[in-house]
């Protein structure tokens, strides 16, 4: 009599409740994840001490960009073992740390959206109102608006997972899983509110940009002069906007090609084809904090000279705060 194969469980002592163990990664894949999220922590860092230690950076753009590093940070840091390990391995460690989990698992790529689109508003002001620039958009409400928006996530956050720890059936769909359930409400909500809106605000900044941008290219071609202009910005000062508007786009770019697909593929019904579109999916989206440094190392200078400052430890000696890095 031949033996009936049976699912492994996570805990084959409750076999009505617990969780089917989930068949792991390639060994590959699982080491090509692993080497992504120490890129993505190493490379981040460059960018957080670049931007913080250097005065001359501590521009309103580039403080969206030290934001956007952050999340990217703790998504390598956290977000991409995390995700590893579920694929390896049951949860074992609790409901409290499932919730910690599950709230950052929804802070950290919401507020990357949330940077996205203040990088996008910042874009738009500079070049569609560059003599209101410098007024409209200043350091300090930049960092107002960058609280403001991690601020909100995170009261997002625990408007999700505030009953988790207590009524852990109402997420958990067995034992030896960390993961929501959400109701299609909650669902389209989320939708609507970390992808359709977003999306919609930066597609729509973004083609402005661009329409100004390509009008601008051609008057400066032209040799044509503005009374505002010789008033208020040069020429050179105007094609300087023109290319650090084009090398967020670059990142704009990016980062929608990187989190479409997660959002596309999760609203179908889960079977055998779906499932691993869902995981390259994940991985996709979560490799887009790998990505964002390796861009601002191809098209920003100042990057690439603060990382062999950093590397030759010359950060260390005194008054190197001051370094021209432009």
């Amino acid at each position: 009599m031949e033996v009936e194969d049976r699912p492994e469980l996570c805990f084959p002592q409750f076999p009505n409740t617990s969780c089917i163990k989930s068949s792991p990664w390639p060994q590959t894949v699982t080491i090509m994840f692993y080497s992504i999220s120490l890129i993505t922590v190493v490379l981040n860092l460059f960018i957080i001490i670049s931007i913080s230690h250097f005065r001359q950076l501590h521009t309103p753009t580039n403080i969206l960009l030290l934001s956007l590093a952050v999340s990217d940070l703790i998504v390598g840091l956290v977000l991409m073992p995390v995700q590893i390990f579920n694929r390896t391995s049951c949860w074992v460690f609790g409901d409290f740390v499932c919730a910690t989990y599950i709230s950052i698992s929804i802070i950290i790529p919401s507020a990357s959206i949330g940077d996205i689109v203040l990088i996008s508003v910042d874009r738009y002001v500079a070049i569609c109102y560059p003599l209101h620039y410098t007024t409209k958009i200043t350091v300090r409400r930049v960092k107002f608006c960058v609280c403001l928006c991690w601020l909100w996530y995170f009261t997002y956050s625990l408007l999700i997972v505030k009953d988790l720890p207590t009524q852990t059936g109402s997420y958990k769909p067995c034992y030896g899983a960390c993961g929501l359930s959400p109701d299609n409400g909650l669902l389209i909500f989320d939708l609507f509110l970390n992808f359709i809106v977003p999306v919609t605000v930066i597609v729509a900044l973004y083609l402005r940009v661009f329409a100004v941008a390509v009008s601008q290219a051609r008057a400066m071609r032209s040799h044509i002069t503005a009374v505002t202009l010789q008033h208020s910005v040069t020429p050179k000062a105007k094609k300087s906007e023109l290319k650090a508007a084009r090398k967020l786009g670059v990142l704009v770019l990016v980062f929608l090609i990187c989190i479409s697909p997660l959002y596309i593929i999760g609203w179908l019904d889960y079977n055998w084809i779906v499932a691993p579109l869902l995981d390259a999916s994940v991985i996709l989206f979560l490799s887009n904090s790998c990505l964002n440094p390796v861009i601002y190392a191809f098209l920003y200078p100042w990057f690439r000279k603060a990382v062999k400052l950093i590397v030759t430890l010359q950060i260390l000696q005194p008054g190197s705060s001051e370094t021209n890095m432009l």
